[in-house]
């Protein structure tokens, strides 16, 4: 990939199975991974293949207009508390183990992660972040709270979202985004409820989930970057 780069999408018979590699060649660069269609043609694997095909043919057709942009800081009394909100799609994986790589063992915010990744691969996506970060990486849950050096990834196909109480809960609603988790709903949840210092971060992927989110956490007065 480093001598000749190109779009791939890793198709195993059971990602699963072979999570943890998986995971090690989306960090090299592999955008996006599928489970091998059955050949009886049962079940959704032939169009989650074809769709993912379709994805990556969208993003590589792309040439990004996003800019990184920086607000004007957050209240001073609100200091105390910190948070990064990343939010990732497609090649996502490999941008957000190159970014945790960069945070030191005693990082002083919570980070919060949402990746567009279908649940079952959450957790083993988890893990492998956990062993490319000298920080704790795990899967959020329902009705913990962000803490100072962890860092939490959505874990399930609902929208996470930050509730008023501090706490972290997984919500159906709204059910009209296409992207399940969805960046959107995150990062203004984080408008709604943060109290403190923030952080948006809106990596590589396709599609336009996110970039509203972080327009509204700038107009809130929060830093936010986009990777261009």
């Amino acid at each position: 990939m480093a001598q000749t780069p190109c779009a791939v999408l890793i198709v195993s018979v059971d990602i699963e199975q072979y999570v943890n590699r998986v995971f090690e060649a989306m960090g090299h660069g592999a955008l996006d991974a599928v489970n091998t269609p059955s050949l009886t043609g049962q079940g959704g694997d032939a169009a989650a293949l074809l769709r993912k095909i379709h994805n990556i043919g969208w993003l590589i057709g792309q040439s990004s207009s996003r800019k990184a942009s920086v607000s004007v800081a957050a209240p001073a009394a609100a200091a105390a508390r910190r948070l990064v909100a990343i939010g990732a799609s497609a090649g996502g994986p490999a941008a957000l183990a190159s970014l945790l790589k960069q945070l030191p063992h005693d990082f002083n915010a919570a980070v919060m992660l949402v990746q567009h990744v279908d649940e079952v691969f959450a957790a083993g996506m988890a893990d492998w972040l956990a062993g490319e970060s000298a920080l704790p990486v795990r899967l959020a849950r329902d009705g913990e709270q962000p803490q100072p050096g962890l860092v939490l990834l959505a874990g399930t196909n609902n929208h996470m979202r930050l509730q008023r109480n501090g706490t972290l809960t997984y919500t159906e609603e709204p059910r009209s985004h296409a992207y399940r988790p969805s960046i959107d709903v995150f990062f203004d949840s984080v408008v709604e409820h943060w109290s403190g210092e923030a952080i948006g971060v809106l990596l590589t992927g396709m599609g336009r989930d996110g970039a509203q989110g972080l327009k509204n956490m700038r107009n809130r007065g929060y830093t936010t970057i986009a990777q261009n």
